[in-house]
């Protein structure tokens, strides 16, 4: 199993949107576990303790080729295309458990 953590920094002029971005990536997200093989738990959040992150996303896949399928998956990556147009930072971690 793979666990895929995800960690962005809104773009200051979205900041204001921070509760509507979440909502929106939140569903799109959490679709994909229907739609990408290996992908078993999706969890999509706006962070609510301040810091440098806004927003984080929290994977689990059943193996590294699942994890690296995800990556080119077609709805990931239109997710991805939007989600770059938000962001300003990220940061990642993946790791075997």
């Amino acid at each position: 199993m793979v666990r895929h953590i995800v960690l962005w920094t809104l773009n200051p002029e979205q900041k204001q949107n921070a509760d509507r971005i979440a909502a929106d990536l939140g569903k799109k997200f959490k679709a994909l576990a229907g739609a990408v093989g290996g992908l078993k738990e999706v969890e999509f959040g706006k962070n609510c303790n301040g810091g440098t992150f806004d927003l984080v996303l929290n994977c689990v896949f059943d193996s590294r080729e699942a994890q690296n399928a995800y990556q080119t998956h077609p709805a990931h990556v239109a997710i991805k295309n939007v989600v770059h147009t938000l962001v300003c930072a990220r940061e990642c971690v993946d790791y075997d458990f």
